[in-house]
């Protein structure tokens, strides 16, 4: 186990959202606040180091909320870059290891951390969560990772680190991302 006093959350917000259309997809509504404040007060209680939110023309305001924001002034550099300026950021906190989540994500629960930092053995760990089939954030690295975190590169983030990890299954509705106003409204109505 790796204790969340010893971890660094990695908030990513910072995806061009081009699928949603011309509005700061975070801040749509969904069930009484923005929508990517949702996992923000779903992981409030966790006792983490810190907490570094790294976004790009978003008007949600996470350093409200007690995190670290960075700046990715390149957002079409792709995932890579919006991960290493997280993991940049949370480093220097001396984390033994970093969860990321992503701001998109609006059913992610606190239980599903614990099962990552429960599962987590050490400065080598990978634990992802996955619905059964896929795995996908949110994910804990340990630290033996960081410069593998800090090479990541376009969209591919790191994709293939997480395929190689430790898989923790959720229930699906719990990992779902919204990329689409279709997709916001299947998950408000369904």
């Amino acid at each position: 186990m790796i204790a969340p006093e010893r971890t660094a959350l990695i908030l990513l917000a910072a995806g061009r959202s081009l699928r949603f259309g011309d509005v700061d997809k975070l801040t749509v509504p969904y069930l009484g606040r923005p929508l990517g404040l949702h996992v923000v007060v779903a992981l409030e209680a966790i006792p983490f180091c810190s907490r570094i939110g790294v976004v790009a023309g978003t008007a949600l305001d996470l350093a409200s909320c007690g995190y670290s924001v960075v700046t990715n002034d390149d957002p079409a550099a792709g995932l890579g870059r919006s991960l290493r300026l997280g993991v940049e950021a949370a480093a220097q906190h001396d984390p033994d290891a970093v969860v990321i989540a992503l701001a998109d994500m609006p059913r992610v629960t606190a239980t599903q951390i614990y099962r990552l930092l429960d599962d987590a053995r050490g400065d080598e760990a990978i634990v992802a969560s996955s619905d059964g089939v896929i795995p996908r954030p949110p994910v804990l690295f340990g630290r033996a990772h960081f410069p593998a975190l800090l090479a990541a590169r376009g969209d591919v983030g790191a994709r293939d680190l997480v395929r190689r990890g430790h898989h923790i299954v959720a229930p699906p509705a719990e990992l779902i991302d919204i990329d689409t106003p279709e997709d916001l409204a299947k998950l408000a109505h369904g």
